[in-house]
């Protein structure tokens, strides 16, 4: 339900602000009950108002809170948005945004679900405050009618909302400080980082997400599409890298560099290819070793793609 961002037909949307008393009052204390129970790491709650359809998905989204764990630790409950749509009005699973305007119209966030059923919907999104990763979680919720009514669980996601204390917009200040100083490789990737920080979930998307995704595309020099496979040499060798991209595996600010790899199996002779190739990045581009943490390497050879190790920057020469 939650998978993938998508565009089609479009049904209604009702924000906080205009609910109901009754319904702004359940849906926020569902919020807040079920924010909790991932505080808690109690998955039995969780599981007890799990959408009957979506039995067989339990596991993923456990684990989903498990991982949640780290990241709102030492948090406590701040519900931030409420939406309440409805898809009553489609006759089979389709492709559906929802368009959510704020009272005067002034704003609309955009939710896109991929195959959504006919049925009423709501999404949550709350914060772990005071927590030192700033998790915000997001949860969609379904208006089950199988048995007992009522809201039941259809998807969980969560994410951290700092790096080492920074924020999205801190990221997104320092791109564009980053895209003014000729250094639009590292810019390019603190609006990653800005962007990722923002929201819990990707079907979301908001005006500030878009005028960020604009900006972003304007940069001069950047790593488009178009730049990969980007070649960089060290010595006589040259490698060639099929991708970048963010890479928040140890909570860090990191970047994941994909390069096409001799495909050796000797564990050694892997780390040092990895190391050069990481090291001829940062000759390549320096602005990447002052912004970030650290980087993972990632050997791809013959379409398979296999996970070296990750480096401080401190330790790639």
């Amino acid at each position: 339900m939650i998978a993938a961002p998508a565009a089609g037909f479009a049904a209604s949307c009702t924000t906080q602000s205009a609910l109901t008393p009754e319904d702004r009052g359940t849906l926020a204390s569902l919020g807040e009950q079920l924010s909790d129970a991932v505080l808690r790491q109690d998955t039995s709650a969780l599981q007890t108002v799990l959408l009957p359809s979506l039995a067989g998905q339990w596991d993923g989204i456990r684990g989903a809170v498990e991982q949640a764990a780290p990241l709102v630790k030492g948090g406590k409950v701040q519900l931030r948005n409420v939406y309440l749509l409805d898809a009553t009005t489609l006759t089979a699973p389709s492709d559906t945004q929802f368009f959510c305007s704020n009272a005067n119209g002034s704003m609309t966030v955009t939710i896109s679900m991929h195959a959504l059923p006919p049925g009423k919907y709501a999404v949550l999104l709350s914060d772990a405050a005071g927590s030192p990763l700033a998790g915000q979680m997001g949860f969609v919720l379904a208006w089950d009618t199988t048995g007992a009514s009522g809201w039941k669980l259809g998807g969980f996601s969560a994410r951290q909302g700092a790096f080492d204390g920074h924020d999205g917009v801190w990221y997104w200040t320092r791109a564009r400080e980053l895209a003014h100083s000729n250094l639009p490789w590292a810019a390019w990737y603190c609006y990653d980082a800005a962007r990722y920080l923002e929201l819990p979930v990707d079907f979301l998307s908001s005006p500030n997400l878009d005028k960020l995704i604009q900006e972003q595309s304007q940069i001069k020099g950047g790593p488009s599409e178009d730049t990969f496979p980007y070649s960089v040499t060290s010595g006589d060798r040259t490698w060639k890298i099929d991708g970048i991209r963010l890479d928040a595996s140890l909570h860090e600010p990191d970047l994941g560099v994909t390069y096409e790899s001799t495909g050796t199996g000797d564990p050694a002779v892997a780390r040092t290819e990895a190391i050069a190739v990481l090291g001829a990045l940062l000759k390549a581009q320096p602005g990447l070793r002052e912004n970030f943490h650290g980087m993972w390497a990632y050997a791809s050879t013959n379409g398979k793609v296999t996970p070296v190790m990750e480096l401080p920057m401190a330790q790639i020469p």
